[in-house]
C-alpha cells in the first residue's frame, strides 16, 4: 500500500519547480532565477536526474547571458541522458528531447555558432517523432520550423521525417 502511494503521490520538487516557473512567466525573472538556484542547491549535482533536467531547463530560460543559458541547457541534456541510460526513467522524457535540442540550437545561434546550431536543430527534428498531437507538440514543431528558416534550412536534408500532416480526430 505504501509503495502504491509513493508512485501516485505528486513529486514535491517538480511541483515547486512549476510554482517558480509560474513566477517567471508572471514576469519576475530574477526572483525565479534565485528560487530555481536555491532548488538546484537543494537537489544537488548528484540528485534525481529528472529534477536536475527540469531545473536546468528552466534555469536556462532565466539567464541574461547566452553562454550561461547554453551551460544550463547542456546540464539539462546531460541529466536527461542519465535518465534515458537507466531503465527507471519516465518514458515521457522522450518528448522533452526535441525541446532540449531546440534550446541548444537557439543558444548556439545566439552565440554565432551556426554549425553547432544546425547540428542541434537536426537532433531536435530527429527527436520530434516522440511528440504528440497536442499544443506542446505543435508548438515545438513550429519552433523547429521557424529556427530552420532563420538558419536558412527551409528544406532540411532527408525530407520531412514527420510525414504527411496529421489529422486530428473530429
Amino acid at each position: 500500500m505504501a509503495e502504491r502511494q509513493e508512485r501516485t503521490a505528486p513529486d514535491a520538487v517538480l511541483t515547486r519547480i512549476g510554482q517558480v516557473v509560474m513566477l517567471h512567466h508572471g514576469g519576475d525573472r530574477e526572483e525565479a532565477r534565485s528560487r530555481l538556484l536555491d532548488l538546484w542547491a537543494e537537489v544537488g549535482q548528484d540528485g534525481d536526474p529528472v529534477h536536475r533536467c527540469t531545473l536546468a531547463h528552466y534555469l536556462a530560460d532565466t539567464q541574461d547571458d547566452p553562454s550561461d543559458e547554453l551551460a544550463w541547457d547542456l546540464r539539462a541534456l546531460s541529466a536527461a541522458e542519465e535518465v534515458s541510460a537507466g531503465a527507471t526513467g519516465p518514458a515521457a522524457l522522450r518528448t522533452f528531447y526535441p525541446s532540449l535540442h531546440l534550446n541548444l540550437a537557439t543558444d548556439y545561434m545566439k552565440l554565432g555558432r551556426s554549425e553547432a546550431a544546425r547540428a542541434s536543430l537536426h537532433r531536435a527534428r530527429g527527436a520530434a517523432g516522440a511528440l504528440t498531437d497536442d499544443s506542446y507538440g505543435d508548438g515545438i514543431r513550429a519552433a523547429i520550423i521557424r529556427l530552420e528558416h532563420r538558419l536558412g534550412e527551409e528544406d532540411p536534408p532527408g525530407g520531412d521525417p514527420w510525414g504527411p500532416p496529421r489529422r486530428r480526430p473530429t
